[in-house]
């Protein structure tokens, strides 16, 4: 490498010496040389990642497909293709609620770190400089990994702020770095996905031995941002945003979070529609029939963030409302609704005709072919991987917004399953349900992973992605976010709460239509305050309050949609049995926060949920702004 570019960093004496040991280093001079060297050269059309590994000999990880309009990246397990959530560990021994690496494996952490310094010592390296959170606002760091796992490098680039080789600053200082080690799984973690943080005195490393990106390149940044904001007492939310217009020139921003799953990609996607151009509210899976309707004008999207909402107090300048800027340079997609051509026209068009190559992952690409994102990989024959992505830069979407924007409304979403008299379930949530805050921080706390996860390898039953619904990608203590995020919504009295299921309503199956229709519904009246006579509250206090009736650009919502109790396929009954099932999940995950340090106000709020609150007691606690 060019040594003037390694005295431009400062850097430990012994990663330093892993550079130095190195007999080729690239650091890269531009984007398109790592997508060069993700599909092998130029000339190549097929590329294998792969390693020697002791005792096993010559161990392939991945083939990479030259495609058209990008680089199509396949893990050769299925159990490589989807975030393992139990994947984390800490290495260091500062305070933690997460497993400690010596726990779990029963080794020293420093001795396996000395080691993977070494392998990387002698292999040839990419060494990436990056900006974690983005130009503005976010953190210098570094990325170090093997030059034939390109593609990891690529995709990390587009996620977060490449800096190239020309730009790199004088007393660059990382803030955090990622280290990449695939054979490390083999050797010493029994083929497991092992993601380790290490927090060392200003430096958060990341040492990922595994090359699926998402719980490093992407998840282990956000455990970087996640660690100094709680040094620094701030948080980067688990959200979307969009900024809305309606055909009447009224203007909303929406930031949607939630678990994995949870709709936070589809907020800021087109209404999808079928080939006569309608709309399939949903389908009675106990009769078969459907509610349609016909939507003419949509409003105009204007998407601010994807997955990772950046909160940092330099944005707030005193506003009453939430203020946030995307904390990513590009969004990891996850396209597994997309299953056919015309699913999704917009992001078809991104994808098929992109202002530069592409990184897939989980899609059935071939070299030089156009790499379509409805033919996804097969995990076996018939059974399609659930986890297909893409990586978009933000600067390839159309009217992307790159300023701070003060967020009106904070949804939730909720993956549902159906729920009917034969099968009750949790699944009794309506199309909208409007939250006092109190009770929008509790939804906040427990974060149900919910129903068919297709982004994690757990997806049985419901259980909870935890605090912020970003808890498997933090590492210190629940009760630290829990105060966070506590003041977060105390401090910003003007933004307003509603939760939003998907995937079911009741016995109908919705999909992600509810998010998208209630995105209309609420531009279109403007905001999302409601007077008293258009909210009753919901059997289950925890749902806040349903709504009486709703009209979608003059369609009126059937009433069972609204309030599932109403459904002649639920009734009272089987909605209470659900009630019953959501009451003891919240109180089975509350109970873990109730913590000597957690605030105060928070106690009373959580003790309101275990003596069974009713929604008045929650609005007292925290008043909702009409």
């Amino acid at each position: 490498m060019d040594k003037p570019v390694l005295d431009y960093m400062n850097l430990r004496p012994e990663v330093r010496q892993a550079i130095e040991s190195s007999e080729h280093v690239i650091v890269p001079d531009s984007r398109e040389q790592l997508v060069e060297m993700a599909i092998g050269g130029q000339q190549s059309g097929f590329f294998e990642v792969g390693y020697d590994v002791p005792e096993k000999g010559w161990v392939a990880e991945a083939t990479v497909a030259s495609c058209k309009n990008g680089a199509s990246v396949n893990f050769t397990e299925p159990y490589m293709r989807r975030r393992d959530p139990d994947c984390m560990v800490i290495g260091d021994e500062k305070i933690t609620d997460k497993p400690r690496f010596s726990d779990r494996f029963g080794m020293d952490f420093d001795t396996v770190r000395q080691e993977t310094l070494d392998w990387l010592g002698k292999q040839h390296l990419i060494v990436m400089p990056f900006m974690a959170g983005g130009p503005d606002y976010g953190y210098q760091a570094l990325m170090i990994g093997p030059q034939n796992a390109a593609f990891f490098a690529a995709g990390l680039a587009d996620l977060q702020a490449l800096i190239v080789k020309d730009d790199i600053p004088e007393n660059f200082t990382p803030r955090g770095i990622i280290y990449v080690a695939p054979p490390f799984r083999h050797t010493h973690f029994e083929g497991h996905q092992v993601v380790v943080h290490n927090r060392l005195e200003q430096l958060h490393e990341v040492h990922s031995y595994n090359l699926y990106p998402g719980p490093s390149a992407k998840k282990g940044v956000y455990g970087m941002l996640l660690n100094i904001g709680e040094e620094e007492d701030w948080v980067t939310v688990h959200a979307s945003t969009v900024r809305v217009t309606s055909p009447y020139d009224n203007q909303l921003t929406i930031m949607h979070e939630g678990a994995s799953g949870g709709g936070k990609s589809e907020m800021i996607e087109e209404i999808h529609r079928e080939p006569d151009g309608t709309i399939v509210v949903g389908e009675n899976t106990v009769s078969g029939e459907s509610i349609r309707m016909e939507l003419k004008e949509t409003s105009q999207l204007n998407p601010v963030t994807d997955d990772m909402a950046m909160c940092h107090p330099d944005l707030n300048q005193n506003s009453k409302k939430l203020v946030v800027k995307d904390a990513e340079a590009g969004w990891f997609l996850r396209i597994d609704h997309i299953t056919r051509y015309g699913s999704d026209p917009h992001y078809e068009y991104l994808t098929i005709h992109p202002q530069a190559p592409l990184i897939f992952m989980n899609i059935d690409g071939k070299p030089n072919s156009t790499c379509l994102i409805w033919e996804h990989i097969e995990d076996a024959p018939g059974k399609t991987c659930p986890n297909p992505r893409v990586i978009m830069p933000r600067h390839h979407v159309p009217g992307v917004v790159d300023e701070p924007v003060a967020v009106d409304v904070r949804s939730f979403g909720v993956r549902a399953p159906a729920c009917t008299k034969e099968r009750p379930t949790y699944g009794i949530m309506g199309m909208l349900h409007i939250l006092p805050p109190s009770l929008a921080w509790l939804w906040r706390l427990v974060a149900p992973r919910g129903h068919g996860n297709p982004s994690i390898v757990d997806t049985e039953g419901m259980t909870s992605e935890g605090v912020g619904s970003y808890w498997p990608f933090a590492t210190g203590r629940m009760v630290d976010q829990a105060n966070l995020l506590l003041r977060q919504i105390i401090e910003t009295t003007d933004t307003r709460y509603i939760l939003i299921p998907n995937q079911h309503i009741g016995a109908y199956k919705v999909g992600f239509k509810p998010q998208w229709l209630i995105r209309e519904y609420l531009t279109r009246r403007g905001s999302a305050k409601f007077r008293s006579d258009r909210l009753v509250e919901a059997r289950s206090p925890l749902l806040g309050y349903a709504m009486a009736s709703l009209k979608v650009d003059g369609v009126r919502m059937s009433r069972g949609l609204l309030q599932v109790d109403q459904q002649p396929e639920v009734g009272q009954a089987a909605y209470d049995k659900g009630a019953e099932l959501l009451d003891s999940f919240f109180k089975r995950q509350l109970e873990k926060f109730l913590h000597d340090d957690l605030e105060p106000l928070g106690r009373t709020i959580i003790e309101t949920c275990l003596n069974d609150g009713t929604v008045e007691d929650y609005l007292e606690l925290l008043p909702m702004k009409q």
